[in-house]
């Protein structure tokens, strides 16, 4: 699959895919990213890309011309490569939130032809290309960036390490948010007891240490249960949904809600 991203700031990606565990993906070419700095798209001696709104108002607006000019510059290139057409992405507020249900889409190596990620700045991107080109809006969240690189840099992480080989296949399986949509239940690794220098001393819960597979399993769907629970009791209600809680599931989560029994683990609140 191929992205490509129309950016201000081109040297922003270059770090990020060479850097880590996901960069597995963009070696191998699983992922192919080509970057478009749009100001190669300006014509002008100053190589302007945005201008002030029309009506009025703070700050300015990517202009339309330098982005037209890009998008075809690169659907064209897509075209002589053989690569089929691709939605094209813009990241603002206003879009709908990224999921991971969205990034194991487009992370489908049989299906996904990638993306053109396109990455707004300042007050934002003239409203005519975005009706003209823009298939999808995403957002990472209730909150405002500078720019649409932070967002594109995610999406293109959240695809690579769902690539063969870049992970082990376990590891993407008990994401949170992955088949069954619940978080992800807290990890512990050595010592197994751990000195504060406060003088508390924190162990690795029992279970995780009796060798008991079943046991273990259990546990972690519990805790699982738990914290989506205790921050995002509307993933439990999807899940419920879904028909994905097993009838021990149920049980665990009548006990949650009866206060007794099964409690996240502390420091994972």
């Amino acid at each position: 699959m191929r992205f490509d991203i129309i950016t201000l700031f081109p040297d922003l990606f270059g770090p990020h895919l060479t850097q880590g565990i996901t960069r597995r993906a963009f070696e191998s070419g699983q992922v192919e990213v080509r970057v478009w700095p749009l100001r190669d798209f300006a014509t002008d001696t100053y190589r302007r890309v945005d201008d002030r709104p029309f009506g009025g108002g703070p700050g300015m607006v990517m202009l339309a011309e330098p982005l037209e000019r890009a998008l075809a510059a690169l659907q064209a290139d897509r075209a002589a490569a053989g690569a089929t057409s691709a939605p094209v992405i813009h990241f603002t507020p206003t879009g709908a939130p990224m999921t991971q249900a969205l990034v194991r889409q487009m992370a489908d190596a049989a299906t996904s032809p990638g993306a053109v990620l396109l990455c707004g700045r300042y007050e934002g991107i003239d409203q005519r290309v975005i009706q003209r080109h823009v298939t999808l809006e995403l957002s990472l969240g209730d909150f405002v960036l500078s720019g649409g690189e932070l967002p594109a840099l995610a999406l293109l992480d959240a695809v690579a390490r769902l690539q063969p080989g870049v992970l082990t296949a376990q590891s993407h399986e008990q994401d949170s948010f992955s088949d069954d949509g619940l978080l992800d239940c807290p990890h512990y690794s050595r010592p197994e007891c751990l000195a504060t220098p406060d003088g508390t001393t924190l162990p690795v819960p029992a279970v995780l240490l009796s060798g008991h597979h079943a046991q273990i399993a259990r546990w972690r769907r519990d805790q699982s249960l738990a914290i989506t629970l205790h921050r995002r009791p509307e993933l439990i209600a999807a899940a419920r949904a879904a028909g994905r809680l097993s009838r021990a599931d149920e049980q665990t989560l009548a006990l949650l809600l009866a206060g007794s029994a099964v409690k996240p683990s502390a420091d994972t609140l």
